[in-house]
């Protein structure tokens, strides 16, 4: 029988730090996607209106 270890190798705290971490680190990954579709956006955007006024010319 393989007895369990008296001392565990991570304390509490440090799984409730890896669980911010995690957290933390997905947060900011969706807000970096989120970020490059607006840029995206705002390139077709200024182009829409680049097109529209040389329609307009």
């Amino acid at each position: 029988m393989i007895s369990k270890p008296a001392v565990e190798p991570f304390g509490k705290g440090q799984d409730m730090l890896k669980k911010i971490l995690l957290a933390f680190g997905i947060t900011t990954m969706a807000l970096t996607a989120t970020a490059c579709n607006t840029v995206r956006g705002v390139g077709e955007d200024i182009q829409s209106v680049g097109d529209a006024g040389d329609e307009v010319i």
